[in-house]
């Protein structure tokens, strides 16, 4: 279905029956990297899922992704499918870890837990100069690159030949690659921000808090860096290895098992 939002068509999946949770994934990609959670969830929750502005079936972005806005985005998305009176799990991925994390501190009476799965951490984010200049020339690049049609040539490859072809198709296009580029360029904008944030919004007392932790051996930096966000959020962690860091489909089980014990 398709859902209008600022005047942006947002592409939304609801799936199943019971407590609600909505999932969101990182940087650049699109809802139906959820599939294989989606299948082992259904039986038991509400499963939500979009689509950022630009991303997958999406309208085109019109804005510059800020936390608070990608916040927000998530309790729009869920009052528009008639979803907005019920506390959720919030579930986010890689880059969408930010938002979720900033849903949870911002909307603490409509969260019921926060899954972070392989989230992106940032210890230290400091503030960046030029942010208009940056997003501009991430558009620009975006529609350099859509003319000489790199993204229709390399998008398919790099997502991997033994996706499924509606993946490929989505990471095929200029749109996409344009509003990929710009959330890249925005990353640490919107780290600092969920800086600023965790500092006068604690998060909802009594809330699950979960960290998944993909890699490949289990002794890296990136677990570190995990297990310390983990810490500092007083969240329950579980590493995965060996695992990428799509951990929905490398290990979706066990994304499945932390968003069922969130609630």
């Amino acid at each position: 279905m398709f859902v209008r939002i600022d005047g942006v068509p947002h592409h939304v999946q609801v799936t199943g029956t019971g407590p609600v949770c909505v999932l969101s994934a990182g940087l650049g990609l699109a809802w139906c990297e959820w599939d294989p959670v989606v299948e082992l969830l259904a039986a038991t929750r509400t499963v939500v899922r979009f689509d950022r502005p630009g991303l997958g079936r999406s309208g085109p972005a019109r804005g510059v992704p800020s936390a608070a806005g990608e916040a927000a985005r998530i309790g729009r998305v869920l009052d528009a499918v008639g979803l907005g009176g019920r506390a959720v799990t919030v579930v986010g991925h890689s880059l969408a870890g930010f938002h979720a994390e900033a849903f949870a501190r911002l909307h603490p009476r409509r969260t019921a837990g926060l899954v972070l799965v392989d989230s992106s951490v940032e210890e230290r984010p400091r503030a960046l100069p030029g942010r208009g200049a940056r997003v501009a020339g991430a558009r620009a690049c975006g529609v350099l690159l859509g003319a000489a049609g790199v993204p229709r040539a390399l998008g398919p490859l790099l997502r991997g030949g033994t996706a499924p072809r509606e993946l490929r198709e989505v990471y095929g296009t200029s749109r996409v690659w344009r509003t990929a580029l710009v959330e890249y360029a925005t990353y640490g904008d919107v780290a600092r921000e969920l800086a600023l944030l965790r500092r006068r919004a604690p998060l909802p007392g009594g809330v699950p808090v979960t960290v998944l932790a993909a890699d490949s051996t289990g002794t890296g930096r990136w677990m570190s860096r995990q297990r310390a966000l983990a810490r500092a959020l007083g969240a329950e962690f579980r590493g995965l290895w060996p695992a990428g860091h799509l951990l929905m489909r490398d290990r979706p089980r066990a994304v499945a098992d932390a968003v069922r014990r969130a609630r």
